[in-house]
């Protein structure tokens, strides 16, 4: 019996665990921010999708409409069938959406905008000013909180008595929200850049402590075996097998937690004086200039995912021998498009 056709290409990519073709990865990724900005452009352009309001262009014979203003369309069709009742002109508008969604375009344009116009108020910084605030913030926290948490990690993945002392306070702390810790940090560090570190601080160590012990436990026990077998000792271990052999799970841990640091930056910023780009924000939405609050935000998630993408690319030119554990799960576990391999040479006969 002849040996039945191969599946199409397109029907392998949606197989569990299937793997996705270089083309195909390089068209999700995109589709991943595209199909987002585009339900937003349809929100925002498309009058009959949502567009609850009226922005009024000529007031007609009611009093209180101004032009460019925005009135709930009830309260618009109401106010036109008192003017027709009455024989008076009648007010025209556009439909709008809340002034609290701005439409893409004018969230782009806040981005040149929000960078080149100055401050209102004497004394406030410029937004990359702000924003050169919050990354001093997050590189502070999360420097400390590595440099305790890591080590800590490691020897409690390693060492049960370490693990049995250390563990189950950290498990408990963990679940304390390190907000509520803000009133207490202020009060110990004042109200300036200490407390806001403290927060990241907070917010990272117990679960990096947490997560890197799960990590070294994953390692191989017959590397240490083996190593043993040699005549190690327990600091040859530590530094020579265990630390080497979780040294790309450890790193791709330390890009997950400082994800998590940066969603504790609103937080931390809140604590004590304002600064930094939750400053900015908060600035933005108490003037009503939501483009300029929207361009923030999204400035907070471009500079996340790239420094993500950087340490993502050291991480390969760091570990080279390791690109990929296995070249078909790793790309299937991957959004990241990776080149495809080069196929084997085939070994011709002597």
């Amino acid at each position: 019996m002849g040996e039945s056709a191969p599946k199409p290409a397109r029907r392998q990519w949606l197989k569990p665990f299937g793997e996705l073709p270089a083309s195909g990865q390089a068209i999700f990724l995109w589709l991943s921010f595209l199909l987002p900005l585009v339900a937003w452009a349809i929100v925002s352009y498309v009058p009959f999708v949502w567009h609850p309001l009226v922005r009024i262009t000529e007031p007609g014979g009611v009093s209180y409409f101004r032009p460019d203003t925005l009135i709930d369309k009830k309260i618009f069709r109401a106010e036109n069938a008192k003017l027709k009742a009455a024989g008076q002109p009648l007010a025209a508008g556009v439909p709008a959406n809340p002034v609290f969604l701005p439409a893409p375009h004018e969230v782009a344009r806040a981005f040149y905008k929000s960078f080149t116009t100055p401050p209102r108020r004497k004394g406030e910084k410029w937004l990359h000013e702000s924003l050169w605030q919050s990354i001093q913030v997050i590189f502070l926290g999360f420097t400390l909180s590595s440099l305790i948490g890591v080590p800590l990690g490691i020897l409690c993945g390693v060492y049960a008595p370490i693990s049995r002392l250390t563990e189950p306070f950290v498990d408990f702390t963990r679940y304390m929200p390190a907000p509520a810790f803000g009133a207490l940090a202020v009060a110990v560090l004042g109200i300036y850049a200490p407390p806001k570190i403290a927060i990241i601080f907070l917010g990272t160590f117990f679960q990096q402590v947490l997560v890197i012990a799960n990590t070294t436990r994953k390692l191989d026990t017959s590397l240490i075996e083996a190593a043993q077998t040699l005549g190690a000792n327990r600091l040859c271990l530590l530094l020579r097998v265990i630390v080497p052999g979780i040294s790309v799970d450890l790193y791709n841990d330390m890009r997950i937690l400082l994800g998590w640091a940066w969603t504790y930056l609103i937080v931390a910023e809140y604590i004590g004086a304002s600064s930094g780009i939750t400053y900015f924000i908060n600035q933005q939405a108490k003037y009503r200039i939501y483009d300029n609050v929207f361009a923030a935000i999204i400035m907070i998630g471009i500079l996340g995912f790239t420094t993500d993408r950087i340490l993502a690319l050291l991480g390969a030119h760091l570990f080279p021998w390791k690109k990929r554990r296995s070249r078909t799960s790793a790309a299937r576990r991957s959004w990241w498009p990776r080149r495809s391999a080069a196929p084997a040479a085939t070994p011709t006969a002597a």
